[in-house]
């Protein structure tokens, strides 16, 4: 939980599952390993961002690597996008 904000792991929407969800603000995390760098999966992803963009969804991405070796940056990149959604949810 981030701001009070209650994340979901591995939410459906539509025909895909989103790693972490928060219906409050309408936003989805995604955790993206190796396989994501193929140009292939890149575009499915783009494609994918753009499904959950027009059911009025915000999604933000990281990489493992991200994660693994700057975690304070990616909690601050994700509060710090939640509280912007949240102000405009209010």
């Amino acid at each position: 939980q981030l701001l009070g904000l209650q994340f979901r792991r591995q939410h459906p929407i539509n025909r895909f599952i989103a790693d972490f969800y928060c219906h409050k603000i309408k936003l989805v995390i995604e955790v993206d390993g190796s396989i994501h760098e193929i140009p292939e999966h890149q575009s499915y992803d783009i494609g994918r961002s753009e499904i959950f963009n027009d059911f009025g969804i915000t999604v933000i991405r990281f990489t493992n690597d991200q994660i693994i070796n700057n975690i304070e940056t990616v909690i601050k990149s994700i509060k710090n996008e939640s509280a912007r959604l949240l102000s405009d949810f209010q």
